[in-house]
C-alpha cells in the first residue's frame, strides 16, 4: 500500500507519547515535566514551508503542552475533554475534506481521531491496542524523533510533487 504523504494539508499530532516518550518527571513540590526532541522544531518549521499546518491536539492538563507549543510556534489546543469533537471542529474550521487530514496518535484515546482521518500515523512505540489502527507505523519512537521522521517524510513527498 503507498502513503500519499503528499496530500496532507493539515496534520494533528497528540502530545503526551508523541512528542515525548510518555515519560513524566515530577519533582519534589509536584511539578511536572517532560522531555520532547530538539529536532521536532526544524520538521515542523519545514511543514510550514510546504504549506501543511501543523497542530497539537492533547488531552493533557498540564502547561508544558500550551508551553512546547508556543516554542514551536504552532496552533495547541490542550485540556480538550472530546477529541473527537475538536478534531472534526478544526478541520471543519479549515474547510479540508478529512482525506488531506493526517493524525499522529499513541494510546487508545486516539483511536477514534485516527479513525477520523485520511493519514492515521502511530508512533513505534504506540499502545498494542492502536497501532492496527495506523496507516503508517513511524520507524521512531515517540520523544525519540518520530514527530521529525513523519515532518521529513511529508516535506519531502511535497518538494517531489
Amino acid at each position: 500500500m503507498k502513503i500519499e504523504f503528499s496530500k496532507i494539508k493539515f496534520i494533528i499530532f497528540d502530545f503526551d507519547g508523541v512528542f515525548t516518550d510518555n515519560s513524566v518527571i515530577v519533582n519534589q513540590n509536584g511539578q511536572e515535566a517532560v522531555v520532547c526532541n530538539r529536532y521536532d522544531g526544524i520538521g515542523l518549521s519545514r511543514l510550514k514551508e510546504v504549506g501543511v499546518e501543523p497542530m497539537i491536539l492533547s488531552a493533557e492538563k498540564n502547561e508544558v503542552v500550551n508551553r512546547r507549543a508556543e516554542k514551536l510556534d504552532i496552533y495547541c489546543v490542550n485540556k480538550s475533554k472530546n477529541k473527537v469533537i475538536q478534531l472534526k471542529k478544526e478541520i471543519g474550521k479549515r474547510k479540508i475534506s478529512p482525506e488531506k487530514v493526517a493524525y499522529v496518535g499513541n494510546d487508545i484515546n486516539d483511536i477514534e481521531c485516527l479513525k477520523l482521518v485520511g493519514l492515521p500515523i502511530v508512533v513505534a512505540n504506540a499502545h498494542k491496542d492502536v497501532i492496527k489502527f495506523g496507516k503508517y507505523k513511524t520507524k521512531l519512537g515517540g520523544g525519540q524523533g518520530a514527530v521529525r521522521e513523519i515532518c521529513d517524510l511529508i516535506y519531502s513527498a511535497k518538494k517531489s510533487d
